[in-house]
């Protein structure tokens, strides 16, 4: 099943990347511009599959208005507008150019994934699952199945596995695991990851091989791992 694909402009690199890793976490698939010219040729490229825009408004040359007006003369994408301008205002001239909807900065990752859901919902193209193999993965309810039987997870064990199902067959080093499942600033080591490996493994069951170690690398996820 296609996953619902969020378009991200935003200039700000360091927001932009951890927006991206947590929505991919939470199962979309992303593109990213960092602005407005580089998000209107990634939109034209990619109009068919995008299925909701973040767009900051203040951007490097062509303003997100700009970008919107553009958009909207194209397809009624969902947009929600993100910018640290909260005025009455601001947030008027966004739903007059077509905003669906204005989030204010500083915002948290949680809100703007309940805006997106409320959203997508609205629009009928939300996607809750995500399937690989005998894999099951409830991302609404961040549930996890093996082969219909409910597997009890922590927080970081379901969001590894997500991880690991959204880069199948691509040989992930620890650090790179650790930056995009604990974040950028955690300061903790990579033993961690060996760790929550294992946990998730053990819960699995020896019959779920898709989880295997790549020595002197990382890990590997995919259905011919055994």
């Amino acid at each position: 099943m296609r996953k619902n694909q969020i378009m991200i402009v935003e200039d700000e690199e360091k927001l932009a990347r951890t927006m991206s890793d947590y929505l991919r976490l939470q199962g979309y698939d992303i593109l990213c511009a960092a602005d407005g010219t580089e998000a209107l040729n990634l939109f034209f490229q990619n109009q068919k599959d995008i299925d909701l825009i973040l767009l900051d408004i203040m951007l490097p040359g062509m303003d997100g208005y700009e970008v919107l007006k553009e958009i909207r003369k194209i397809r009624d994408v969902p947009v929600i507008m993100m910018t640290a301008r909260a005025s009455v205002e601001d947030q008027m001239n966004g739903f007059e150019r077509g905003a669906d909807d204005y989030i204010t900065k500083p915002y948290t990752l949680e809100l703007v994934k309940l805006h997106i859901e409320a959203l997508l919902k609205r629009a009928g193209k939300l996607k809750n699952t995500m399937e690989f193999g005998n894999i099951h993965v409830d991302l609404a309810g961040q549930r996890v199945f093996w082969k219909d039987t409910y597997v009890e997870t922590t927080r970081k064990e379901f969001e590894l596995l997500v991880y690991f199902m959204e880069h199948s067959d691509v040989v992930l080093t620890r650090n790179t695991i650790l930056d995009a499942v604990w974040g950028y600033d955690y300061v903790g080591d990579i033993r961690t990851v060996d760790t929550l490996v294992k946990q998730l493994r053990r819960k699995l069951t020896d019959e779920c091989t898709y989880i295997r170690s790549v020595y002197g690398a990382g890990y590997l996820f995919g259905r011919d791992a055994s």
